[in-house]
């Protein structure tokens, strides 16, 4: 016999028990289409950055929430995208996978491969937007950050946490600074990545072959966008580069990250905001747009120790037309950076390369991000070539000059040759020390001028063959010892005799 009170029993735990597949969606209708932006009507409860989804699959971010519509930026080709198009809310703000899966792949502005080299086996993911580290939450740049270029690790020194501007005119040089950088950081546990904004596909694949060479790729992330990829994509870049550094940076790590170049992600942004229909400001940019770059870089930081002492170094790059660093844009971005390294077109084809103006360039941070041992011998160099400076100005008018004049402006001739390095060859603090404090201790003096590169080279390999001790003892201790300094004396009485 059938049991009422049985049945009512199991109904009651099936109803209990039951889930509806019932998923609300909030979808909207595109009332407009065209290059790569969506006008969306309908999405009421969408946040700003929130991702979409149209009926081909390609999704888009909204940026501008009108009162009666939604303007999106499509993240790929809008060919198949049309009017009356239905757009569907994902719920996600905008992301991109992060973690050490990354490194040694080259990857677009949404972290997907484009090196070929099958998926990124990564299951996190972190918003590309976030807040930057509060003045609690960090601490000051003491730590040095060598790029193995003399003239900026001496003159210009870069610390970990800092945001170094690299600003110039178009090939001048300024990528080859920040791949140098890239390449001196192999076994020193900083982790390394390279955003390209609007960087020919062929530059890329050129580039990703000498960290390749040289043995950086292993540590290294390339986010890559093409000329030819929408400006939403150019815009999204260095946010989703950032978002990656960021991962790595909370988790104590130190990371260097290169912005190549922040002009053309501003000129990206000007073209986004012009097709919404922001009101264009100077140089028909956006009102936003110093807003856009402070908050990027801003993220760059040294942590706090209760937050694990993690590092973010960016490197950002400008590109100047005709030397006008008092355009929007670069003057925008000084004033965001902790110092800038001005390149200049007149070095550049005077062959002093790289081509670093060490009279307009400036560290904010300054010897407090340097060895003892680099400190030791820069300020000495920096007077130096600050009165050669104006001595060599001075000459230009004078013909008849005194021998004390003539001499200082023959060494301020040297310092200059021997601040020249030749690309992909950055050297280690130890042998910069030991040149500079050559350099110093007047044993260029009866070197030619046109031989103080070979001399150099000649003698940081002598060093290391027949004194070693002396160099690793300086890369040891960080300090120029007054045992270390009589050893140098004696090493260079001994080579110059034989050079």
């Amino acid at each position: 016999m059938i049991n009422a009170d049985e049945i009512s029993g199991l109904l009651k735990a099936q109803i209990a028990s039951f889930k509806s597949d019932v998923r609300e969606d909030e979808v909207g209708t595109v009332i407009e289409v065209g290059a790569n932006l969506a006008r969306v009507y309908g999405l009421r409860g969408i946040r700003s950055s929130e991702l979409v989804e149209f009926p081909n699959g390609m999704q888009g971010v909204a940026l501008n929430l009108e009162e009666d519509n939604v303007g999106v930026v499509i993240l790929g080709p809008d060919k198949d995208i049309k009017e009356g198009d239905k757009v569907r809310r994902t719920g996600r703000i905008a992301s991109v996978p992060v973690g050490e899966a990354l490194l040694g792949r080259v990857v677009d502005a949404l972290g997907a491969p484009v090196d070929g080299k099958g998926p990124i086996d990564t299951k996190k993911y972190r918003t590309i937007e976030n807040t930057a580290p509060n003045v609690v939450e960090r601490q000051s740049v003491t730590q040095s950050l060598p790029t193995g270029i003399r003239a900026i690790d001496a003159l210009i020194p870069i610390g970990k946490g800092q945001r170094e501007l690299i600003i110039g005119d178009r090939s001048t040089g300024k990528t080859a600074i920040a791949i140098d950088t890239i390449i001196n950081q192999k076994g020193r546990n900083v982790f390394c990545i390279y955003v390209a904004i609007g960087q020919k596909n062929s530059t890329i694949a050129a580039l990703s072959q000498v960290l390749e060479q040289k043995g950086a790729m292993e540590y290294t992330t390339i986010v890559t966008v093409s000329p030819a990829e929408a400006a939403a994509l150019r815009w999204l870049a260095p946010f989703a580069g950032a978002a990656m550094g960021e991962e790595l940076m909370y988790q104590g790590k130190d990371v260097l990250i290169v912005f190549d170049d922040l002009t053309k992600h501003a000129q990206s942004y000007r073209e986004m905001s012009l097709l919404l229909r922001r009101p264009p400001g100077r140089e028909a940019s956006p009102g936003d747009v110093f807003f856009l770059h402070s908050r990027l870089l801003e993220r760059s930081a040294k942590l706090s120790d209760a937050l694990g002492g993690g590092s973010m170094t960016a490197l950002p790059i400008i590109e100047t037309q005709a030397g006008d660093f008092a355009a929007y844009i670069p003057t925008n971005v000084i004033s965001i950076t902790d110092g800038q390294i001005y390149v200049t077109p007149d070095l550049f084809f005077q062959g002093i390369r790289p081509a670093v103006d060490v009279g307009l360039s400036v560290s904010r941070v300054g010897s407090s991000a340097q060895t003892k041992a680099m400190k030791s011998v820069a300020g000495q160099l920096k007077l130096e070539l600050a009165q050669y400076r104006d001595l060599a100005a001075f000459a230009k008018l004078s013909s008849d000059l005194d021998k004390n004049t003539q001499a200082q402006l023959a060494r301020g001739e040297k310092l200059t040759e021997l601040l020249k390095q030749p690309q992909y060859q950055p050297q280690a603090t130890e042998d910069q020390v030991a040149v500079l404090y050559a350099a110093n201790s007047g044993a260029l003096l009866d070197i030619p001028t046109p031989k103080i590169q070979q001399w150099a080279k000649a003698f940081v390999d002598y060093l290391h063959a027949k004194h070693a001790g002396v160099a690793t003892a300086i890369a040891s201790s960080g300090q120029l010892s007054d045992d270390s300094k009589k050893a140098l004396d004696a090493v260079l009485a001994e080579f110059n005799k034989s050079f």
